[in-house]
């Protein structure tokens, strides 16, 4: 939370697959971060990147077990910082609940929460469950209004070349919301 220009490289984080909340890199409120050649295994997101995080980059990961990559959640809390500039690039997705997502909570009291600048490149899927997701009605434990949308606005977001399996009946989820 909070660092500027930082690399990681050659990096292992293992953690047991029911591990509940153990994500391998979380960061927020943080710049100029490259997180390449890593391995991460866990019981919640391999990597976790929350508001206020840009100039992103993530390049030849292996990610599993774990929830996949994941931006968010976003939208919970005011005065959230915007997240852009993430580059996901030519990495590996393992036996994971999700893949690559992006998730924000309904009816919050986040104003000017943005995404925007996101781009998911030649990633590879095995056995994932949801491979792409963007989730805009993300509600665990049932703690907020579904049925009021998100005011997170999310734009310039591109997937290119993402291919694998899937152990679920959905590829790709996109539950946009209706505000925009």
């Amino acid at each position: 939370m909070g660092c500027k220009n930082l690399v990681f490289q050659d990096f292992t984080v293992s953690a047991p697959q029911e591990s509940v909340n153990t994500n391998g890199i979380h960061m927020g409120r943080s710049s100029g971060i490259n997180i390449t050649d890593t391995t991460i295994g866990t019981g919640d997101d391999c990597i976790s990147i929350r508001h206020g995080t840009n100039q992103l980059h993530v390049t030849n990961v292996k990610c599993g077990p774990g929830h996949g990559i994941s931006i968010g959640s976003l939208g919970r809390t005011e005065d959230e910082e915007p997240v852009s500039g993430i580059f996901i690039k030519n990495c590996t997705i393992t036996n994971t609940d999700n893949g690559v997502r992006i998730k924000t909570w309904p009816a919050s009291p986040a104003k000017g929460t943005v995404v925007s600048d996101v781009h998911f490149e030649d990633i590879t899927m095995d056995n994932v469950k949801n491979p792409v997701v963007i989730d805009q009605e993300y509600c665990p434990h049932k703690l907020c209004t579904p049925e009021v949308s998100s005011k997170v606005k999310i734009s310039d977001v591109s997937f290119k070349n993402i291919k694998g399996s899937s152990s679920g009946p959905v590829g790709i989820k996109l539950l946009c919301s209706g505000r925009m």
